[in-house]
């Protein structure tokens, strides 16, 4: 009998309809939105920043690390080699690859720099890394956050910024004053309230001879990122719910009482670790006024909802750019798919969403830059980012999806990205307040805030007259703020309302025509079905597509 050789030369794997990856391009200058919205909202610096960070991310290398940060999931070391209580988490190498890199550019550090459009430059380096890997952007984006809330105790402030604000990343456990750099992770959420922070049990007792120490019992079901090297966390005091920072490393040099009791066994977002924890008389020091804590912690979460909605344009971005190259290369019944008119529209219907995602993002963290010298600013900003939150997060889901169906069986494979970008999409609209908890803030700041609905007129009239769908859609808001009482039952459809129209005034304003008219003809005109790829007839879908294509380097 003939031996077998093996042999290379198969006819039946002949590959000549497949796409090539969509790797070895500059995720920032590939995408024109995200050029156009940087350059509007923000600086020179904030273009050239990105532009250096966008050429790393998207090459082959870096994005398999994000993929492979991704796939292997955070380890937790309970105990060393003899038995001693640690209380590590171990990650791969790439995780922290991605982190160095993330660093070196300034994600987590740049709106605290000083330079101009600080906001929108770390919206920038938050949207192209979320592309890459969403997991890293978590501890990147609570170290970012942290800031404002730890300026609530000068002293800490003093102490921790240099290190949380050093462009290295240092992930060795050890005492901060040993490290060239720290991170900062957060843990509200208790088993009995979830958003409703009210309702944790966490006690702080005092620490007899210090002005701010005390020592917390209790347990949190999340805490995001466990080993940063430090945390701020809610507990109560006889006063009331108060704000506490919580380092791993006490003032003596030992291991703080934190106990990591499991990490969460997550949908998506797995390269970074979220944990449940406890603190058995853990040391920790007050971060504002007692019985302010949630007073005090919101200026972190005001923050952190910002990365959020960025977040979710990000991902539909980079859905879209995945599904517009596999549509360019795939040939179905003898045309690439992007040449066939249905597919065409559907694929037009994802880029207006894109855009208008990217756009309205890139406006909200204008307004954050603009904050800190205008109160308005900072009024419309509150008001904002919830809208923007809600409404973006309402729609990745289905923009992935989508995108996903595009690609056919293979998109619904782990080889490529579209099931990561799919697991991941929820995240952002359940973490820092779902859907309802955003939609009711919003009403509320539309109750009590006069100033946050003047702002949002101001915004909004900026577009009057420039397209009639849009100008009924701005009028019909009246009804919304003329009785903002009694609409809690309507406060996701306030909401979707709002985002509309803001979405509609930029792009009118900022987006070519095509976009615009689209834009509005479908989401404000109501020529439009229920699912995308539903768009009206007589559209100018071919620029819009060719505005979207992603590029190669």
């Amino acid at each position: 009998m003939p031996a077998y050789r093996p042999t290379t030369d198969l006819e039946t794997h002949d590959v000549t309809n497949q796409a090539s990856p969509l790797v070895d391009y500059n995720l920032y200058d590939s995408d024109r939105a995200l050029v156009e919205a940087v350059n509007r909202e923000g600086s020179p610096q904030s273009d050239r920043r990105a532009r250096a960070f966008g050429v790393v991310l998207g090459s082959a290398a870096m994005l398999e690390a994000g993929d492979s940060a991704n796939r292997h999931a955070p380890e937790f070391v309970p105990f060393d080699r003899y038995g001693q209580r640690i209380d590590e988490v171990h990650f791969h190498p790439d995780y922290h690859r991605l982190m160095t890199l993330a660093m070196e550019h300034g994600q987590h550090n740049v709106a605290w720099s000083g330079e101009k459009g600080g906001h929108v430059s770390h919206a920038a380096l938050e949207f192209l890394m979320h592309e890459v890997e969403a997991g890293v952007c978590c501890p990147l984006s609570m170290t970012y956050a942290g800031i404002p809330a730890l300026r609530h105790n000068p002293d800490i402030a003093q102490e921790w910024e240099p290190k949380l604000l050093s462009s290295d990343y240092d992930p060795d456990f050890r005492p901060v004053k040993d490290k060239t750099a720290a991170t900062m992770g957060m843990a509200m959420t208790e088993k009995q309230g979830g958003s409703d922070v009210r309702a944790n049990t966490t006690r702080a007792k005092p620490i007899a001879g210090t002005n701010d120490g005390y020592t917390l019992i209790g347990h949190k079901w999340f805490c995001s990122a466990p080993m940063s090297d430090a945390f701020l966390t809610l507990a109560y005091i006889d006063e009331g719910l108060t704000c506490f920072f919580v380092p791993r490393w006490t003032p003596d040099e030992t291991r703080n009482r934190i106990f990591i009791q499991r990490l969460k066994d997550k949908l998506g977002n797995r390269s970074n670790a979220s944990a449940e924890i406890e603190y058995h008389n853990a040391y920790a020091r007050r971060v504002g006024d007692e019985g302010q804590g949630v007073r005090t912690i919101i200026e972190m979460v005001h923050h952190t909802r910002l990365d959020t909605t960025v977040g979710a344009a990000s991902l539909m971005r980079r859905a879209l750019a995945e599904a517009l190259n596999h549509s360019r290369h795939r040939r179905v019944f003898q045309r690439h798919l992007i040449d066939q008119p249905l597919m065409q529209t559907v694929l037009a219907d994802l880029a207006i969403e894109s855009e208008a995602a990217t756009a309205l993002a890139f406006r909200v963290a204008r307004a954050f830059d603009d904050s800190e010298k205008d109160h308005a600013a900072r009024s419309f900003s509150r008001l904002a980012v919830a809208i923007a939150k809600y409404w973006l997060n309402k729609r990745v889901s289905p923009l992935i999806f989508e995108a996903m169906e595009v690609h056919g069986g293979i998109g619904y494979i782990e080889d490529t990205p579209m099931p990561r970008l799919y697991r991941e999409a929820p995240l952002n609209s359940i973490w820092e307040g779902s859907g309802n908890v955003i939609a009711l803030d919003a009403l509320r700041t539309l109750q009590k805030s006069p100033e946050a609905v003047d702002a949002l007129r101001t915004e909004l009239a900026l577009a009057s007259g420039t397209d009639k769908r849009l100008d009924r859609a701005i009028a019909d808001l009246d009804r919304w703020f003329a009785r903002p009482d009694g609409l809690e039952q309507q406060a996701r459809r306030l909401v979707e309302d709002l985002a509309l129209a803001l979405q509609g005034s930029l792009l009118v304003r900022h987006a070519p025509s095509a976009v615009a008219d689209a834009f509005c003809a479908s989401r404000l005109g109501g020529d439009w079905g229920r699912a995308f790829g539903t768009l009206p007839i007589g559209l100018d879908v071919d620029a819009i597509l060719q505005r979207a294509q992603p590029k190669k380097i």
